[in-house]
């Protein structure tokens, strides 16, 4: 069997003020043409479909366009779980006579944990949902973390589940050790929002969606698809892509990775302002991706965010590196200051920071002289 996993489309993102939604179609589009040349026998989606519970209306109108063309127009069946982005009922609308055309839809976590079969592989669909809302479901008072609610999902699973056969688990979770970047919510203070991957152990692949890096942990049998696009600078040096599951009737799989390619890039650019507006420069530049640019120019600049985008129309994201560096600096003084050092070894981490000299026990033995003399009010000039 094969199946394509994807997740986290964010349909509707603000990103600085932009909505991605004419680069999620593009994007989608893409998606829909490989879906058309795979041909695979299921696509799965594992959660936040949207980028939040009240949607806009493009980005509904967006996502039943692209389903109704892979479910409809391709006959390909169709996996998808609500993510903590998205409204669990709003998602659960309809999902009853979606199954008609092998659309499988779980919204809102439910008793019945009974899987879709497709072609000899049994998925078992584990939608988002709050440790809470587990702990009423599964009547379980010891459900305090996404760990404990996981874990007993998985058990109530496990009751009725065929080992002997290929098993897929579909969740939206974040998964302890996983890599993180700006554009995740966080699930739980603390780590109370994480699971740990052994609880997968029994499903021949864990298809999960919440990290947005396809190689945001590294296991042989759990694995994140990433988002579809960055949606933060902090993605910017990820390659997001979909994967491509092939599994035999042992739940042996092989993995490959397709690509898909946004018109607009979302990219990090560094370098002084005459640089970056020198046509030299510019000109092997993709000047319509999606920008972060950070000055290293020292002295006062007149309007550069608008020179900057007579070149670079969709900067999004401007700063001064001496002004991070500046920042960087007064968070290490603020951390300093909170450890409640003495003088003299305040000193001695200005000494060791500014020069490359030895901080001896001569010098120490000085410093030491002279502060407490400053402190007595002995002190003199000589």
């Amino acid at each position: 069997m094969k199946f394509i996993h994807t997740a986290d489309w964010h349909l509707g993102k603000l990103v600085h003020g932009v909505y991605m939604t004419e680069n999620q179609r593009e994007v989608l589009n893409q998606f829909v043409e490989v879906v058309d040349e795979e041909k695979p026998d299921a696509v799965i989606i594992a959660g936040d479909l949207y980028d939040r519970s009240v949607p806009p209306t493009d980005a509904v109108e967006l996502l039943d366009e692209i389903l109704f063309k892979i479910n409809v127009e391709l006959k390909t069946p169709i996996v998808s779980i609500a993510g903590n982005h998205d409204s669990a009922e709003r998602l659960s609308f309809g999902s009853s006579w979606y199954k008609h055309s092998q659309f499988y839809l779980s919204g809102k976590l439910s008793n019945n944990l009974e899987p879709f079969r497709i072609n000899g592989v049994n998925f078992y669909l584990v939608p988002y949902a709050e440790p809470g809302v587990v702990r009423q479901l599964l009547v379980d008072d010891s459900i305090h973390s996404h760990q404990d609610a996981m874990k007993g999902i998985i058990g109530k699973i496990e009751e009725n589940m065929n080992p002997n056969e290929p098993n897929v688990l579909v969740g939206h979770a974040f998964v302890l050790g996983g890599q993180t970047s700006d554009s995740e919510r966080v699930l739980s203070v603390g780590g109370s929002g994480c699971v740990g991957a052994e609880l997968f152990e029994p499903f021949s692949y864990t298809a999960l969606g919440h990290l947005h890096s396809p190689d945001a942990i590294r296991h042989d049998k759990v694995k994140y698809s990433g988002s579809l696009l960055k949606y933060s600078f902090s993605e910017a040096k990820q390659k997001k892509s979909i994967s491509i599951i092939e599994m035999d009737e042992k739940g042996q799989f092989t993995h490959r990775y397709r690509s898909l390619t946004p018109t607009h890039d979302m990219r990090e650019l560094e370098g002084f302002m005459e640089q970056l507006l020198d046509p030299a420069f510019y000109e092997k530049e993709r000047t319509n991706d999606y920008l972060k640019i950070t000055l290293l120019d020292e002295g006062a600049l007149i309007d550069p965010i608008n020179k900057l985008r007579q070149v670079y129309p969709n900067v999004l994201h401007l700063e001064r590196k001496i002004d991070v560096t500046d920042m960087k600096k007064k968070q290490v003084l603020s951390a300093v200051r909170s450890e409640k050092k003495s003088e003299i070894e305040l000193f001695e981490q200005f000494y060791t920071d500014m020069t490359t000299s030895e901080f001896t026990g001569d010098k120490k033995a000085a410093m030491t002289e002279i502060f407490d003399k400053v402190l007595r009010g002995e002190a003199a000039v000589k």
